[in-house]
């Protein structure tokens, strides 16, 4: 597992959320690169299981407790602010918990996809203002799957995931204003998938003017 923390796409992408949204959303996605640095830091099992576990709880108790950790406390204040639950961001542990099995199965990687990608984008959503959109939940899915082939050293789950993925992205919806951010992501991810590609060059003049493409329309 290799660490993703300096994801120039995912950095414009959030850029294109409201103002007002743009701190909740970061400090979102910041837990969960959190925990995929949990993931490449982590040597054991066991270590791994409790350090997610403690992110658990600290997540869930944030609205109400506080504690000394500039990453939760800019959570909590989000999950007040955005009316999400830390109960839901404490339960994105569970889809990287998945990839502390070994050998990495189909499940480890549907449980992964469902755990992270959905709850991730929809929480997303509810932070930017529209949870309901038909979709997210599979956009998601694929996202997370795409994502994790290019994190993962594993060239056998590195494939499967990127086969798994497509299936998430059967066509090309049109995304709502709103939801661009994510839908900016979800264009490339799908772009990724279908190419099986070992590599990407991430901000790279073509693929940023994809995302600016689909920021203006949508699709």
């Amino acid at each position: 597992m290799t660490d993703c923390l300096a994801d120039p796409e995912r950095e414009l992408a959030l850029s294109y959320a409201e103002r007002q949204a743009r701190p909740y959303l970061r400090a979102l996605w910041a837990v969960d690169e959190r925990f995929g640095a949990i993931l490449a830091g982590t040597t054991e099992a066991a270590i791994g299981e409790m350090r997610l576990l403690w992110w658990r709880d600290a997540l869930t108790e944030a609205p109400q407790a506080t504690r000394a950790e500039p990453l939760i406390e800019a959570a909590a204040t989000a999950m007040r602010e955005a009316g999400t639950s830390g109960a839901d961001w404490g339960a994105m542990t569970e889809g990287w918990h998945a990839l502390l099995q070994q050998p990495i199965e189909p499940a480890e990687l549907e449980r992964f996809a469902r755990e992270r990608g959905s709850r991730l984008f929809s929480l997303s959503a509810t932070i930017l203002g529209a949870p309901d959109w038909p979709g997210l939940e599979d956009a998601g899915q694929g996202w997370a799957l795409t994502d994790l082939a290019y994190r993962i050293t594993d060239g056998g789950v590195a494939a499967e995931a990127r086969a798994r993925a497509t299936a998430f992205f059967p066509g090309r919806p049109r995304w709502p204003r709103e939801l661009r951010p994510l839908g900016a992501l979800t264009v490339l991810a799908r772009r990724d998938a279908h190419a099986g590609r070992t590599r990407r060059r991430q901000g790279s003049p073509g693929r940023v003017a994809r995302m600016a493409w689909h920021r203006l329309t949508g699709r």
